[in-house]
C-alpha cells in the first residue's frame, strides 16, 4: 500500500470514531491490532489487543470520558507509519472536570488496516481532570 493509502485508512479510522461508528472503525482495524494507552494507575492504561480489546477500551473510555471536540491538526506519514497530531477537549464523567489533551497517535497500517496504535497524550491534563480533589 502507498503512503497515501495508509493516510486514507487512518482518516477513515478517525472518521468512524468521530461518528461513533464501531463497525466502521473495526472495518479498518486489523484483527490482531495492538493499542497502547500510556499511563499507570489509570483505568484506560495498558495494551489492548484484537477487536475485543478495542471494544473493551472504547467501552471503558466512553464510561469515563466525554469528548466534546477533537481537532486533527495534521497527518504526518512515511511508509506504513502515520502520525496523527491533534487536540481533544472534554471532561471526566466522574468529576465533571474539563481537560484539553494535546496528542499524537503513532499508527501503523498493514494491508490496509490499522495494526498498531501508540498514543502520546497529555497524561497530566487527564490525571488532573480525573482526580476528584
Amino acid at each position: 500500500m502507498s503512503t497515501e493509502d495508509n493516510v486514507q485508512t487512518v482518516t477513515e479510522f478517525w472518521a468512524a470514531g468521530g461518528r461513533g461508528d464501531l463497525d466502521g472503525l473495526l472495518a479498518v482495524t486489523a484483527e490482531d491490532i495492538e493499542w497502547i494507552f500510556p499511563g499507570k494507575d489509570w483505568p484506560l492504561a495498558g495494551t489492548w489487543c484484537g477487536h475485543a480489546g478495542v471494544q473493551s477500551l472504547l467501552m471503558a473510555h466512553n464510561e469515563k470520558i466525554e469528548i466534546t471536540s477533537t481537532d486533527i491538526r495534521e497527518y504526518i506519514a512515511q511508509g506504513d507509519r502515520v502520525m496523527v497530531v491533534g487536540v481533544a477537549h472534554g471532561k471526566m464523567k466522574s468529576t465533571n472536570k474539563p481537560f484539553e489533551d494535546h496528542f499524537v497517535f503513532a499508527m501503523t497500517v498493514r494491508d490496509g488496516k490499522v495494526a498498531k496504535i501508540r498514543e502520546y497524550i497529555d497524561t497530566q491534563a487527564l490525571a488532573q481532570a480525573f482526580d476528584p480533589a
